[in-house]
């Protein structure tokens, strides 16, 4: 099997710190503002970008010391809720979510290639994962890297939606 590509983390690593000075940038009104009432504002997804890196983080180097890629879920609307993002100051969770990140890519690129690279029959990656995952195939440590920062693009688009949402709420008569 060909060694994978790590192309993912120079990706989180251009991603994070890319769009933190465009994060920093936005004022109150429009990271606490909501398309809907049952939606995440930007400070919650961020928060939630962090939930996410805290369980990945776990479950990479978890990885490395099991012969199985399976790991615990988590309720990511009760963490959200529970740590109350949206009441936080909007620099410090910034600055935590790109601090995290900086780590998960320097723990991503550590994990040798063959430990990223060896299939394993049992998983649970169709449960936890982002994207869709078959549940009767080998699945990686490098796929489920991958999914990660994925995961965290699409978030990343939210907020970018999420910005635009609130200009123009602010700009209807």
């Amino acid at each position: 099997m060909p060694t994978p590509s790590t192309d993912y983390v120079r990706e989180l690593e251009t991603i994070v710190d890319d769009v933190t000075p465009w994060l920093l940038a936005l004022p109150e009104a429009t990271v606490t503002w909501r398309p809907r009432d049952d939606a995440w504002c930007a400070k919650e997804i961020i928060g939630h970008l962090i939930d996410s890196a805290a369980n990945n983080h776990t479950r990479f180097v978890r990885a490395t010391t099991q012969n199985h890629l399976v790991f615990p879920g988590y309720a990511q609307d009760d963490w959200v809720r529970i740590q109350r993002y949206a009441a936080a100051p909007w620099i410090e969770i910034v600055a935590l979510w790109r601090g995290y990140n900086r780590h998960l890519a320097r723990v991503m690129s550590s994990i040798p290639a063959d430990v990223r690279s060896t299939p394993h029959e049992r998983h649970n990656l169709h449960e936890i994962a982002w994207r869709p995952f078959a549940s009767d195939q080998p699945a990686t440590l490098d796929q489920l890297m991958h999914d990660y920062v994925l995961h965290l693009a699409h978030h990343l688009t939210q907020i970018r939606d999420r910005a635009r949402g609130a200009l123009d709420a602010t700009h209807d008569p």
